[in-house]
């Protein structure tokens, strides 16, 4: 199970996506502003963070602060209306992926697992021990 954080402000595209994370078996929590995702990581910190481009182009270095899991990425997306905003070449740099959502939402998904499963294979997420095998 991967922890994912959307932020933008298009509620209808990131409940969709949401929901359809969820249907994969992850769990998703929606911010509307960076400043509410760092809010919301401080309870858990997300091993994905998908951010929109014109809001990541606004914050700049703020999104390169924003809490991250070990082992995790930064994606960002744009609908197909909406024009490129320039990006820092720092924050170009540190995001896995550019995509225009909800046409490329397959490869979101992909994207995800892809992330979990790496963490996952290097021990970068913690492990579910049952109470029954855990030593004190």
């Amino acid at each position: 199970m991967t922890h994912v954080m959307l932020v933008g402000t298009d509620a209808a595209l990131l409940e969709g996506l949401a929901q359809s994370l969820a249907a994969l078996g992850h769990t998703s929590r929606v911010a509307h502003s960076l400043g509410e995702a760092r809010e919301l990581s401080s309870t858990q910190v997300p091993l994905v963070l998908v951010v929109d481009r014109a809001l990541a182009s606004d914050a700049g270095a703020e999104l390169l602060a924003a809490p991250l899991a070990s082992g995790g990425a930064r994606l960002l997306y744009r609908t197909a209306s909406t024009p490129l905003a320039p990006l820092l070449p720092s924050l170009q740099r540190a995001v896995l992926a550019d995509l225009t959502l909800p046409l490329e939402r397959h490869r979101l998904a992909a994207l995800v697992q892809s992330v979990g499963e790496r963490a996952r294979l290097s021990g970068r997420t913690p492990r579910n021990t049952p109470p029954e095998s855990r030593m004190l």
